[in-house]
């Protein structure tokens, strides 16, 4: 199944987009919802946060007082800690109970509106933010009875738009009339939720754009670091580090719109452990791909040796090369990444032949075939430039 994050600020119109994705056929798991139903009357929740805070939180009913339970943590670090740790382990297993009765080909919706501020984001194959100016926020929470003061606190205490765009796959403008968003999401369903989700349960892999080159695009460090965090989440030990590595990784370089990455492992059999894993968190293998062309700077053939996946999601491709630590393919894209970094007349040569490598090859496998007389040429000089440097790849 595709699991999706959606998240936003208060006042945001999140519930609006959840409510769409409903209707679409998403499976939606609502944590507000889960937090009221941890925490209800002859639960081990509420037992826990009387235990914890004091008889003084519930109602006379014997349910939760919530305005009392917000003043008792409300600037209190240590007292919301306390909070959270009674309530979100409890919404977790309910959700992924919740989880476990959806069907295989669902397109299952979280809905977290602290997922930025808890750092879930990685457990999902996509997150969704719904924004809107803060202003407009505040007009929405005061339509609904809060005090603005009471407004902007809350806005304010939430995760910052630059920590959600940190997370975003899409950012979903909410500031205008309703149905232009609902616009945005029934194209979203349409043109990236639906065929991820088939992609997914298939093992399918999304067909590369041509080689056409664009950018540079500021979007791809973050692009990257949130596929990173990702592939981290699955390979857990596994993993000795993943790097941003390619075109897309080089600042004003520009390149197909691709996003390279290297997961570092320890072993081929690690490699071979993850493929799996990977392929579940939205990187199917690519089988027939076993190796990079070896460079004479190494003959053994396993010094060229690795094992490759590529994105499941449509709107954003990405490959990923899991290659051994220390071996010369794990070593040379590490080189190569830092080299054209670092040095300009390489970097100008290697747009020069990306270029004309694009304009004779629209075929992806001709493309990069084109290129490899270059990086051979060129190794010899990125291991000059690391000796005079004094390189060497980053360590764990």
């Amino acid at each position: 199944m595709l699991l999706l994050g959606l998240s936003g600020g208060i006042g945001s119109g999140k519930s609006t987009v959840a409510r769409r994705l409903e209707e679409l056929g998403a499976t939606i798991i609502d944590s507000d919802v889960l937090a009221r139903e941890v925490v209800a009357p002859g639960t081990d929740g509420l037992a826990a946060l009387v235990e914890r805070f004091g008889p003084d939180v519930l109602d006379a009913d014997g349910s939760l007082d919530r305005p009392a339970m917000a003043r008792k943590v409300f600037g209190d670090d240590e007292a919301r800690a306390a909070l959270n740790a009674i309530v979100h382990p409890r919404v977790a297993a309910r959700s992924d109970e919740l989880m476990a009765q959806a069907a295989a080909d669902a397109i299952v919706v979280r809905d977290v509106p602290l997922l930025v501020e808890l750092g879930f984001a990685p457990q999902f194959h996509l997150v969704v933010i719904v924004d809107a100016p803060v202003e407009e926020r505040v007009r929405r929470l005061v339509g609904r009875g809060l005090e603005e003061s009471d407004a902007r606190a809350r806005i304010r205490a939430q995760a910052t738009d630059e920590q959600r765009r940190e997370v975003a796959d899409v950012w979903l403008d909410n500031s205008g009339p309703v149905e232009d968003v609902l616009a945005r999401v029934d194209a979203l369903w349409r043109d990236r939720l639906v065929p991820f989700e088939d992609n997914l349960r298939t093992g399918s892999r999304t067909p590369k754009p041509s080689p056409e080159l664009t950018g540079p695009d500021p979007e791809w460090p973050r692009a990257a670091r949130r596929l990173i965090a990702r592939i981290e989440h699955v390979a857990g030990d596994r993993a000795v580090r993943v790097d941003h590595i390619g075109s897309t990784s080089v600042p004003g370089l520009p390149a197909r719109d691709v996003i390279d990455l290297q997961l570092t492992v320890r072993s081929l059999a690690d490699a071979d452990a993850l493929a799996e894993p990977l392929s579940r968190a939205g990187f199917p293998l690519v089988p027939e791909i076993r190796g990079d062309p070896p460079h004479p700077v190494a003959a053994d053939p396993e010094q060229w040796a690795k094992r490759f996946h590529t994105a499941a999601d449509p709107g954003r491709h990405a490959d990923l090369h899991v290659r051994v630590e220390g071996t010369a393919a794990w070593r040379c894209a590490l080189l190569f990444r830092d080299w054209l970094r670092a040095e300009d007349g390489p970097r100008e040569e290697y747009l020069r032949t990306k270029r004309e490598a694009a304009r004779q090859h629209p075929d992806n496998d001709a493309y990069t075939d084109a290129k490899e007389p270059w990086f051979a040429a060129a190794l010899p000089r990125a291991e000059q430039w690391a000796l005079s440097a004094g390189w060497t790849p980053p360590a764990a």
